[in-house]
């Protein structure tokens, strides 16, 4: 079906996204707010605004029923939800579809399916997929997780079954702590994800995170390459780019065309992640979950491929086949996304939320910024404090590299510390520079290096 106007379920900068993407399409849009998001810049540049409940996530943009209901009323005919949220949520998914509605992401069957990172796994042995050595699906209870761990072998990592972002994990040593953290992993996936259910997987300690963005029409499906996310702090990215510097070409193509194979084996529709560990030292490369959703870090695989992902979602939605075959997808170049957080570095990353003051905004030859910000706007304390993403382009790693110092000189946002500072503090280390890290560098490099107000 034709979309004519689609409900942002969304906040922040990807909300932005969504909007401008869908006026370049000829598509109206609501936006969804809470009360807290009023003033925000795609309620300023969205057709219409429909207020879905108060501040708390929970009574707004988690609140299937209250969602739903705004795009009713609204008179839209799709659903986009961006990331985080509802964006992975079958359920919701269903509830929009049985609505009558468009909902721009897979269908909610795929979403259940890769949303258990257990039955995924699964799924992707059948494919032919590498996986991480682990866990026949989930462990009920500590006896069954002890049997698991003993043929795993330790070091093993507790994972939330249904989660994603780094949360309900833990990595045990030994048999001991195992029976420790099991309900520590247990109690915070059943927080995060209302699923309390853990699977283990075997613990690869120097391990590269490297993904692969994968685009389908329900009915075949391309990749877009890769990106390498290893720089992340507490399991959260922090620096994504692309493509992954670290991969050989025949892993290259080996591991991007395995994501085709999943991303077939379940008819995936829209755009997708299959996320991996590479293992540089032994060139093995293993699937550890899909992101059924538009990702953060997307712009990066648009800066080198020249494809504007979410416009695709939205097409792709709305019927139309895959525009592009796997042959007319060719990379260009390199480059590099860094995530503006309203964090203060120099007191243990705690969020800084508060009001910009003042904002300047680097541009130039390859350099984009995604964000919500302007003078004035008050960042509320209820939400993710990513703020913007500055995402460079160039020939070489080199130069991207260049262009991301130049970039960052640039970049000025008063009134409340970001973690600026802390990429203009990476970027002048060697190891970055040369591209020696790993999935555990960052951690171990902030101890070595206290950052200063």
């Amino acid at each position: 079906m034709a979309i004519r106007r689609i409900l942002v379920a969304n906040r922040g900068e990807i909300a932005l996204r969504i909007v401008r993407a869908a006026r370049e399409l000829g598509i109206a849009t609501v936006q969804a707010v809470s009360a807290a998001d009023r003033e925000m810049l795609p309620a300023r540049l969205a057709d219409a605004v429909a207020e879905i409940g108060p501040a708390h996530a929970g009574k707004s943009y988690l609140n299937k029923e209250a969602v739903l209901r705004a795009a009713l009323e609204s008179g839209c005919d799709a659903v986009h939800p961006g990331y985080g949220f509802l964006s992975e949520n079958a359920d919701f998914a269903q509830m929009v579809e049985e609505a009558g509605l468009v909902f721009i992401g897979p269908a909610p069957e795929t979403i259940r399916q890769m949303g258990d990172k257990a039955t995924a796994r699964s799924i992707a042995a059948r494919a032919g997929v590498p996986t991480v050595p682990g866990s026949e699906g989930r462990v009920e209870g500590l006896d069954q997780a002890r049997a698991a761990a003993a043929a795993i072998g330790f070091p093993v990592m507790i994972k939330a079954a249904a989660g994603g972002g780094g949360r309900g994990i833990r990595v045990a040593q030994d048999p001991d702590e195992l029976a420790t953290l099991i309900p520590q992993a247990t109690a915070e996936a059943k927080a995060a994800f209302g699923d309390g259910g853990l699977y283990l997987e075997r613990f690869v300690g120097r391990a590269r995170h490297v993904e692969v963005q994968v685009l389908g029409d329900g009915r075949d499906a391309i990749h877009l390459f890769e990106r390498e996310c290893s720089l992340q702090r507490r399991r959260q990215k922090v620096w994504e780019e692309a493509p992954a510097a670290c991969l050989p070409d025949d892993a290259r193509d080996a591991l991007c065309t395995s994501a085709v194979w999943l991303a077939k084996a379940v008819g995936y529709r829209g755009a997708g992640t299959l996320e991996y560990l590479y293992d540089a030292g032994t060139g093995e490369f293993f699937f550890i979950e899909m992101n059924t959703r538009i990702q953060v870090e997307h712009p990066v695989t648009e800066m080198i491929t020249g494809i504007d992902l979410v416009r695709e979602m939205i097409r792709i939605a709305g019927g139309e086949p895959l525009r592009f075959s796997q042959g007319e997808v060719r990379p260009r170049g390199h480059a590099i996304e860094v995530r503006i957080n309203a964090e203060d570095p120099a007191h243990g990353f705690r969020p800084a939320p508060g009001t910009v003051t003042g904002l300047s905004l680097p541009g130039g030859p390859g350099v984009r910024v995604d964000t919500m910000l302007y003078p004035g706007y008050a960042v509320p304390p209820f939400y993710d404090s990513l703020l913007a993403k500055l995402v460079v382009h160039d020939e070489t790693r080199e130069g991207t590299l260049a262009r991301l110092g130049r970039a960052l000189g640039e970049l000025s946002v008063e009134g409340l510390p970001t973690t600026a500072g802390l990429h203009r503090a990476l970027l002048a280390d060697p190891a970055l520079r040369a591209g020696d890290v790993h999935t555990r560098w960052l951690e171990a490099w902030l101890d070595a290096h206290p950052l200063t107000p």
